[in-house]
């Protein structure tokens, strides 16, 4: 039979080296063809020619068809990065804006944002009193001559102050015999309310009004207040804190309100009332109820240390006790307020003496008058029961520092702590 060839299986006979040559060329050695063409084989496809130009043109077709699935891949790769960019970009644009917009609700409701401070708001609400027909044209224009006076001379005006409460007290409580069987009343102090100038957001710089009024009649504290004589107006109040904190006091805290207080209608808190009290070389600490203590959340842990604060250097039973000790600052979250008092009731339960911002000088006056009952008090006593907020704060006076005392305190203060109950 005829030779078979040992690439294929084909019948070759004879011609099986000229037909391994010309089909099987390129598995041997030297590639030619039997009249001594070479032959040359497609890296890609094994395809082989005899002209070297037509298998290049063939190669190129390969890569240009690669290139093209490439290209196909390379562009729907491209589009869907560039889809998923854009998605993202549109996302982080929209928690910017959320950011933004929660940012100026807080700087709002904290009062730092551009709307002025006390003077643009005093003027703007007089100016509405005055377009309400509650207020006429020239009193408009006295009233803000006086204010402009006392913002310059760094004094308050006094309009919002009930002088002589707590000598009414004293004597409501000797006469008063039906359920107290102890009352402490904290040194005098004047009461201090909210103005046109300062509603909704003052209160922290009344109720340190109120604790610098009852300092400034002991006599103790005469060398640590020489400066501040006169009861100096939220503005100046504004300007003393930035004075602490240029001294040094709380930077944490400063950096809350861009460390800058004037011309805005920013709250402040027992951080800052501790700050520039210290600055003054007074000496008071921050104690932190930092959590409810008793049923229903319930702080009688405050009472309590309330309690031992006011009767501390009381001895004997007297029914009413008018102590030396200045007021507590009192302050929860939205809202502070002084205490300047504790009852104890027959029955053992407590009640906080308190004066708040928020109660105008009609209702204080109120206590005035001989003929005082305990409706009048209700604008005063705080049982526990009124007081459910989570976290309560208070800074309590204690004596005076020295100057050596005061630095210390100031170096402390870049991690301000309190000591907290419980």
């Amino acid at each position: 039979g005829l030779s078979e060839c040992p690439f294929c299986g084909e019948a070759a006979g004879r011609q099986l080296e000229a037909h391994v040559r010309a089909r099987h060329g390129h598995l041997l050695g030297a590639p030619s063809t039997g009249n001594g063409d070479e032959l040359y084989e497609c890296p890609m496809c094994s395809l082989t020619c005899t002209n070297i130009q037509i298998l290049e043109e063939h190669v190129e077709l390969h890569l240009e068809e690669h290139n093209i699935s490439e290209g196909g891949n390379m562009k729907d790769l491209e589009l869907a990065q560039q889809l998923q960019s854009e998605e993202d970009k549109c996302r982080r644009s929209e928690e910017e804006k959320r950011e933004k917009e929660e940012f100026k609700k807080l700087q709002r409701q904290y009062g730092l944002g551009n709307s002025g401070g006390y003077k643009q708001q005093f003027l703007k609400n007089m100016e509405r009193e005055v377009n309400r027909g509650r207020m006429q044209p020239f009193e408009y224009h006295k009233r803000k001559a006086d204010m402009m006076e006392c913002l310059a001379f760094g004094i308050d005006d006094g309009k919002t102050k009930t002088s002589g409460i707590i000598e009414a007290l004293c004597k409501y409580y000797k006469n008063e015999n039906k359920d107290v069987r102890h009352v402490w009343l904290s040194a005098g102090v004047d009461h201090f309310h909210s103005s046109l100038g300062d509603r909704g957001w003052g209160c922290g710089y009344r109720n340190f009004q109120m604790l610098l009024s009852s300092l400034l009649q002991n006599s103790l504290y005469n060398d640590c207040l020489r400066d501040a004589t006169l009861i100096p107006s939220i503005p100046k109040i504004q300007s003393m804190i930035e004075d602490a904190w240029r001294e040094g006091f709380d930077p944490h805290g400063a950096s809350h309100f861009n460390n800058s207080l004037r011309g805005s209608k920013a709250w402040i808190g027992a951080c800052e009332i501790y700050s520039l009290l210290t600055s003054l070389r007074i000496k008071c600490q921050i104690i932190d109820f930092h959590k409810p203590t008793g049923p229903g959340g319930t702080h009688p842990r405050l009472f309590e240390w309330v309690l031992r604060y006011y009767s501390a250097d009381s001895e004997g039973g007297a029914k009413v006790v008018c102590t030396s000790k200045p007021p507590i600052y009192l302050q929860h979250q939205g809202h502070s307020r002084t205490v300047i008092g504790i009852e104890e009731k027959k029955n053992k339960t407590l009640c906080l003496l308190l004066f708040d911002p928020g109660c105008s000088s009609q209702e204080m006056q109120k206590l005035l008058k001989q003929n005082n009952d305990a409706t009048s008090l209700k604008a005063l006593r705080r049982f526990a029961g009124s007081l459910k907020e989570k976290q309560y704060q208070i800074v309590a006076v204690d004596g005076v520092l020295s100057l050596e005392e005061k630095a210390a305190r100031c170096c402390a203060s870049q991690v301000l702590t309190s000591e907290k109950i419980p």
